[in-house]
């Protein structure tokens, strides 16, 4: 089996259609991929400084890109996760200055002084993840996916910090092993990228860091041809979900339920009026992140509700 990786200090920090592939995979092939962790497996102790492991803009370090043979502008690539494995025996998260969903950053500025940076390292054993050993609580289940996932656009060279119609950063919990997540080709190969694995992460990710961990993922990739899509959507035994990622929040809502019930049309042959008003009774959102460049909102449709005489999986 094939093994991509990216060495500590060799990942890229765009998603774009200029670096050279790093892989080059076939369809249906079964392939390992490792990443570092978001802060580039440079943190080992809770006494860092984390004002001085990263230097925006060169945070979240990517595997790839990786070249996906046969797969043509207006096709669909489908990467169908099997496992995430932790590399490491502990995952880190952080309280950066000038980032997260509850202070003044960049994009929302404000007079009040930058929070105070604080890192923590997170135990991980036997699929649990021990917050603190200082706080008394239960253990948070091991439960990981990829926070970035996406392929190139056509001509953009877009930040690994950002999701949008590419996926991108889009910390969509949903992207974990089991499902399938569809991303749209805009260019020759696909382009693949993956990155920021998350051990845990509560919806919305609210300072800006989920329990970060370098990891080594199974994957198989697949195309449908000649089937564009607007943004990624992905697949479970239990949903069909599409991701929309935008700024305000509202519009990554609008969009993600813009393109499922594009897909509930396409697909399962539900007329998108009537499928408006049918994610209106059943339909369910999740807030991926709440802290990027865009916001990231998952909208899913439980496959239940499908119709009973098409297929309702892939």
């Amino acid at each position: 089996m094939q093994n991509v990786s990216a060495s500590i200090g060799q990942g890229v920090y765009v998603i774009g259609p200029y670096n050279k592939p790093v892989a080059t995979v076939a369809v249906g092939e079964t392939v390992t991929i490792d990443t570092v962790d978001a802060f580039g497996n440079q943190i080992t102790s809770a006494k860092d400084d984390i004002t001085k492991v990263i230097t925006l803009p060169f945070v979240n370090p990517l595997t790839g890109p990786i070249y996906i043979e046969g797969a043509d502008k207006g096709d669909t690539l489908v990467v169908t996760i099997h496992d995430i494995e932790v590399t490491r025996d502990y995952g880190v998260s952080a309280l950066i200055p000038d980032f997260g969903g509850l202070c003044g950053t960049v994009f929302t500025r404000t007079l009040q002084p930058p929070l105070p940076a604080k890192i923590m390292l997170h135990p991980i054993n036997d699929g649990r993840i021990t917050f603190s050993e200082q706080l008394d609580i239960q253990a948070i289940p091991y439960e990981p996916f990829y926070g970035t996932i996406g392929t190139a656009p056509e001509i953009e060279a877009i930040s690994s910090l950002a999701p949008g119609f590419h996926g991108g950063n889009m910390d969509a919990a949903d992207a974990c092993p089991g499902n399938k997540v569809f991303l749209p080709v805009n260019v020759p190969g696909a382009l693949f990228h993956i990155g920021d694995g998350h051990a845990a992460q509560g919806d919305g990710e609210v300072c800006g860091v989920a329990t970060e961990i370098p990891t080594r993922g199974t994957f198989t990739f697949d195309l449908i041809k000649a089937n564009a899509i607007g943004t990624p959507r992905i697949e479970s035994d239990e949903f069909i979900m599409a991701v929309g990622s935008a700024r305000p929040m509202e519009d990554a809502a609008r969009i993600a339920f813009y393109e499922l019930i594009l897909w509930l049309e396409q697909d399962f042959g539900i007329d998108r009026m009537t499928g408006y008003q049918l994610c209106s009774q059943v339909a369910r959102v999740r807030l991926a992140n709440m802290v990027d460049i865009l916001y990231s909102v998952v909208a899913k449709f439980p496959k239940k509700f499908l119709p009973r005489s098409r297929d309702n999986g892939r």
